[in-house]
């Protein structure tokens, strides 16, 4: 099992949570070997469909055969259950959208990993005094990197992530690492629309490649 601490210093040290999800099972097995070929190491797989636990199970067996020291998060996990299935289908931590107490409790009894979603002061506050080291800003569009900059202060010994309202341009990256987060996620700005449609996964890669390295060069 992945300890807390590992996940927490392979996202931090990765700086790019790329996170999708798709009913397919074959494409979300391109994509996330697309993904790695680029140096990807941290993947989160939104829990937003149907075949989401389905497929999470094909990407944990595509994981240990051939991408063995890839972490493969489980996202948007709202529920003790969801949260009790995901970690049962082998996810190493989970991410959700928000604070949910009975989630927080799952992952503490199973010794994993998790990311929650905030908005507020008053939310980090209280992940932070639940035992989370890391947070995540969501909506980023609606947070902005001002928001960062100006919590900073008030909660020292716990990292920030942000989604939403993120995209690849070096202007953006470079605002949001500047303001103090310490990691990005990105959906379909990084993964769009038109890459699954056209299986332009080459594309895919050379584009995460590089927002990989201009993610460490700002950091």
């Amino acid at each position: 099992m992945i300890t807390e601490q590992t996940a927490l210093q392979t996202v931090k040290q990765q700086g790019l949570l790329p996170l999708f999800y798709h009913d397919e099972t074959e494409v979300c097995l391109t994509v996330s070997l697309a993904l790695y070929k680029a140096g990807v190491r941290c993947i989160e797989f939104t829990n937003r469909g149907k075949n989401a636990l389905a497929n999470f199970k094909q990407l944990v067996a595509a994981r240990d055969t051939q991408m063995q020291d890839l972490l493969l998060a489980a996202g948007t996990i709202k529920t003790g259950e969801e949260a009790n299935k995901f970690i049962d289908a082998g996810a190493d931590f989970l991410i959700s959208p928000v604070f949910d107490k009975v989630v927080c409790d799952t992952v503490y009894l199973n010794k994993v990993f998790w990311i929650p979603g905030c908005m507020t002061p008053t939310e980090i506050h209280v992940a932070q005094q639940a035992g989370c080291k890391m947070v995540k800003l969501f909506p980023g569009n609606l947070l902005t990197p001002s928001f960062v900059e100006a919590i900073q202060p008030l909660f020292t010994g716990i990292d920030y992530a942000v989604t939403g309202g993120v995209d690849t341009t070096a202007e953006n990256i470079t605002a949001w690492f500047k303001a103090g987060v310490a990691a990005v996620g990105m959906g379909s700005k990084l993964i769009s629309k038109k890459i699954l449609e056209t299986k332009t996964y080459d594309q895919l890669s050379n584009e995460t490649a590089k927002v990989l390295q201009l993610i460490q060069s700002v950091k």
